[in-house]
């Protein structure tokens, strides 16, 4: 999205015509969520737990714990002491491929968890079932309109699209491809939030009026005040431009990886490395591909809780989004919103 018109320093616009315009844009969105604006904390492993997701739902937004590689017995807590935060809505993502993925479906019924987020791949049999009847939303990634269209046919909830911008994995196409792709032949029928290279609140505000129900954001919530993530990985974020978040890259094409996007450092070497070695166990078949795969995702788990909890940036695996160049200083979640906010109202207020 071109950087051309945005208000580098938005008026304060509160209670006008705005802000008004702004709440009805999302209130789709808002009443989906049951929040005060349609903004999502995306998930980040290890960044997203119960302080940071509290935070973003008591000030209005929608946070959403990362469970990643965490046993159903880690997200029973985690569940409990973001409850014990928060007496907000927030919602739980799940990974498609976790082994006890029914397991943390339980979980997340148990605590009366009003959203679950599926993301990487298609969800498995009976997993929308599942969610469903238990009484909570289902939010689904869908990289592609034919697998939008699928996932609406399977009864999901709502549907987050998200471009290569973004930090993590990441997919092949930009959002704003995605978004002129999608929102066009789905919005009418299910809330599509937009997620990927967001950072102000003129992209949000664009995304709305092209018929998004909200947006979701990671990388601008990693140098919050109530983020745990370590000082070193703060200091990496604001040093960062957007250029310095880069796509991790495939060795084998036998072994299909998906891109992860982080800050360029000796992990991006570290990684080719361990595709090499994942690859030659492959070929003397001492590992079948769905475990090669899994492999991987426990070597990123790893790698990411080594520079978000340790700090080591230089070895770990620094995760962000092109959005990072946009992340200059440490503030409160509150403040991070009320920005987005008033930059939105601001843009929308401004083309009348």
């Amino acid at each position: 999205m071109s950087g051309e018109g945005l208000i580098t320093n938005p008026r304060p616009v509160h209670a006008t015509l705005g802000h008004q315009r702004l709440a009805d844009l999302w209130r789709r969105g808002t009443e989906f969520l049951g929040s005060e604006v349609a903004i999502m904390g995306g998930a980040m492993s290890w960044v997203s737990e119960r302080h940071l997701v509290s935070a973003i739902s008591n000030a209005g937004g929608f946070g959403v714990i990362a469970c990643g590689a965490m046993n159903p017995e880690l997200l029973d807590t985690e569940i409990a002491e973001t409850r014990a935060r928060t007496e907000r809505p927030f919602g739980v993502n799940l990974i498609t491929m976790h082994p006890q993925l029914s397991e943390l479906i339980d979980v997340c019924a148990k605590h009366g968890v009003g959203h679950v987020v599926l993301a990487g791949g298609l969800p498995p049999g009976g997993a929308i079932e599942r969610i469903k009847l238990r009484g909570a939303r289902l939010i689904a990634f869908a990289p592609a309109l034919s697998l939008a269209k699928k996932l609406m046919r399977s009864g999901v909830d709502a549907i987050v699209i998200e471009g290569m911008e973004a930090g993590g994995h990441i997919g092949p196409v930009s959002t704003s491809v995605l978004a002129q792709e999608i929102l066009p032949h789905v919005a009418a029928n299910i809330p599509v939030f937009v997620a990927g290279g967001i950072g102000r609140g003129e992209a949000i505000a664009a995304y709305l009026e092209m018929g998004a129900s909200g947006v979701q954001l990671g990388t601008r919530f990693v140098c919050a005040h109530e983020s745990i993530a370590h000082a070193n990985f703060k200091k990496a974020f604001l040093r960062a431009s957007a250029r310095d978040a880069v796509p991790s890259v495939q060795i084998d094409p036998r072994l299909p990886v998906i891109p992860v996007r982080a800050l360029k450092n000796k992990e991006t070497e570290r990684f080719a490395a361990k595709q090499r070695e994942i690859a030659e166990h492959l070929d003397g078949k001492r590992l079948e591909m769905a475990e090669a795969q899994l492999q991987i995702e426990h070597y990123w788990a790893g790698a990411l809780r080594r520079a978000v909890i340790d700090g080591d940036v230089e070895t770990g695996s620094v995760m962000a989004g092109q959005s990072v160049g946009m992340v200059t200083r440490e503030e409160p979640v509150a403040a991070i919103l009320a920005e987005l906010v008033d930059e939105a109202a601001a843009a929308l207020e401004s083309r009348g």
